[in-house]
């Protein structure tokens, strides 16, 4: 026998079903411009900001359907089908949240990371860029306990060459993994690049630093996020495939 719900229930679970389908509509546009405004000339920043805004309708769309589920169960029509969109789009956007922060479960706040907190590359072009003028380029003290603690496999490359091939390596490996070199000086062991994401643009700049360590040579990488506290482990993980491909080269 089909349940009978009372007329002000059955009101209150359409409001909530149609605000549901809007909230959760919402959240997928906003979701789905905010990388879309970043490629048309918003800055990286503000196109996160929409992205998160979306995320956060989207989740507000799956509380207010599984409310409306329950307002309106033992029902069928227009209502019933409005509850289950609201609900199924924002369960859809909650789990673009949870893969989006995935990476960064459990790793501390902090952008920059290089393989040698005591005495770090430093940047010198980058330092000079018109987008860089208002940012402190320096290593921060406060880092490097807690990349220490995070990031214990990020260490100095050694390798049994000599600095000046060292550094031809540590160059062909960059060019290998797609980075814009943007700065060069062989005579000092030094070389600056970018990597650009490419969902929301978002620059991280990265120094390289080649010099010698006993027989061989030694090359320490820094590499720093532009925008943002945390990188969800971006730059650790951009170092590593740096000392891999430097020690897969020839």
């Amino acid at each position: 026998m089909q349940e009978v719900q009372p007329q002000g229930a059955s009101n209150r679970g359409a409001l909530v079903a149609r605000l549901a389908v809007t909230l959760a509509t919402i959240g997928l546009l906003a979701t789905g411009s905010g990388p879309l405004a970043v490629h048309a000339g918003l800055a990286p920043i503000q196109g996160l900001q929409i992205f998160l805004i979306g995320l956060l309708f989207g989740f507000l769309g799956f509380l207010c359907g599984g409310i409306a589920l329950l307002r309106t169960r033992g029902t069928k029509g227009i209502q019933r089908s409005r509850a289950w969109t609201g609900t199924g789009l924002g369960f859809l956007l909650v789990i673009v949240f949870f893969v989006a922060a995935s990476p960064g479960r459990g790793l501390p706040r902090i952008n920059d990371i290089t393989t040698d907190p005591d005495d770090p590359p430093v940047f010198a072009s980058a330092a000079r860029e018109p987008a860089n003028q208002e940012r402190d380029m320096g290593y921060p003290a406060t880092n490097a306990a807690e990349q220490r603690r995070a990031y214990p496999d990020v260490q100095p490359i050694l390798l049994s060459q000599p600095p000046a091939e060292g550094f031809v390596r540590a160059q062909r490996a960059a060019g290998e993994l797609g980075w814009k070199t943007t700065y060069s000086d062989p005579g000092a062991g030094v070389f600056e690049a970018q990597v650009t994401s490419p969902t929301f643009l978002f620059v991280d700049d990265i120094v390289v630093r080649v010099r010698p360590e006993g027989d061989g040579s030694r090359i320490d990488v820094r590499s720093k996020s532009r925008d943002g506290k945390g990188d969800l482990g971006m730059n650790a993980k951009r170092i590593r495939a740096f000392a891999r491909s430097v020690a897969e080269g020839k």
